[in-house]
């Protein structure tokens, strides 16, 4: 089980070359690093509470397929064939497979309710402090707190300009960006807390040992390259598709 870890983590040791990633490329990455979910989940929470017309104009400008898309061209351009490739197979790892399961599980069996007993349970029974370090470096590492705000930024960004749109007025990206900035940290405060607490629960029955070791896998430079570059790139992608709104 060991074994294909240590390998990739040798793997990442080669000097990377400098051939050009291609947009297809990141079909798989994006799946394992739950980027594909992000593009997935970006419609939907536009839609919300929109007009059926409105919701048939976000549903193609905010497709998962059209964000997706428009990411993989964006990051071809600035991360390396080889670094997708090294990112993919520390992804793809038996370690990370089996936290992948862990989370899926969450909400499967119980709708959720579990997660969100033990929510209200947190601060009657705070966890211990070395399984809060752990789970603090996991998301440092995996940017799932800045991926987080971002979403939920950039959907009530778009949420905002369609009401305006709505009312017969219009807003350009650089004011629409300048009226909702302060609602960044807020945001951002809250999906931390989320995230803390998702990883909590969902990794309860993982040794910390293993916990330690997905965090490194994230701690590697072909993923947190990839990653830091998806945090640099979605907000363009995002009012990239605004602009196909109209």
């Amino acid at each position: 089980m060991r074994i294909p870890l240590v390998l990739s983590l040798v793997l990442l040791t080669a000097t990377a070359h400098a051939e050009p990633s291609k947009p297809a490329a990141f079909e798989h990455v994006f799946d394992l690093a739950g980027i594909r979910l992000i593009c997935e989940q970006s419609g939907p929470l536009v839609q919300r509470g929109l007009a059926d017309a409105q919701q048939k104009k976000v549903e193609k400008a905010f497709s998962a397929d059209a964000l997706c898309t428009d990411l993989a061209k964006r990051l071809a351009l600035k991360v390396t064939a080889k670094q997708v490739e090294q990112a993919t197979l520390v992804l793809d790892s038996p370690l990370a497979q089996r936290f992948t399961v862990a989370e899926r599980a969450v909400g499967e069996g119980d709708g959720g309710t579990g997660l969100a007993t033990y929510r209200e349970q947190l601060s009657s029974k705070p966890p211990r402090a070395d399984r809060v370090a752990l789970v603090q470096r996991l998301d440092k590492a995996a940017h799932t707190t800045d991926l987080a705000t971002l979403l939920r930024y950039e959907v009530g960004k778009t949420q905002a300009l369609l009401a305006l749109r709505a009312k017969g007025q219009n807003i350009s990206e650089a004011k629409l960006g300048s009226e909702t900035a302060k609602q960044v940290e807020p945001l951002r405060v809250s999906s931390a807390q989320a995230v803390q607490s998702f990883m909590l629960y969902a990794y309860r029955q993982m040794p910390s040992g293993e916990l330690a070791d997905y965090a490194a896998l994230y701690e590697q430079e072909p993923v947190s390259q990839l990653l830091a570059a998806v945090v640099k790139e979605l907000p363009a992608v995002f009012a990239a598709r605004r602009a196909a709104l109209k």
